[in-house]
């Protein structure tokens, strides 16, 4: 079996590239997807972020060193994987991780894409454990 997941949000952090040591590359950036409704009972607006951390390899991860920015509207596809663990402050920690098989730029690397660092949720990094 393949498991394949589609995510569409907004790049929560520039690109880092490094390289193995056999070479490859290696580009690694975290997109913030977010799903708003009305709740159903009180009819206020709700929303909710869940973070993926984005790794993609070889000519794909020089590709999106080169084209993605913080802000940037993308759909990756590819395989996840969850990890959790317990940080040093006692509190569960959680993660999903997408090693991606495609990335489509949904705005272009230099088009306003709407995105504030200073306000919504995808500002809020520093309360990411990663």
């Amino acid at each position: 079996m393949y498991q394949y997941t589609v995510i569409v949000g907004n790049v929560g952090r520039d690109p880092e590239m490094r390289y193995t040591q056999g070479g490859t590359a290696v580009c690694d950036f975290s997109v913030a997807v977010s799903r708003r409704w009305t709740d159903k009972q009180s009819n206020e607006q709700r929303e909710k972020t869940t973070w993926f951390r984005v790794s993609a390899w070889n000519r794909l991860g020089e590709t999106c060193n080169q084209y993605v920015k913080k802000g940037m509207r993308i759909l990756v596809t590819g395989e996840v994987d969850a990890s959790a663990w317990v940080g040093q402050d006692g509190e569960a920690r959680a993660t999903l991780e997408l090693r991606a098989n495609d990335v489509k730029f949904l705005s272009r690397k230099d088009e306003d894409t709407g995105y504030s660092g200073d306000s919504g949720p995808a500002s809020d990094l520093h309360d990411i454990p990663f």
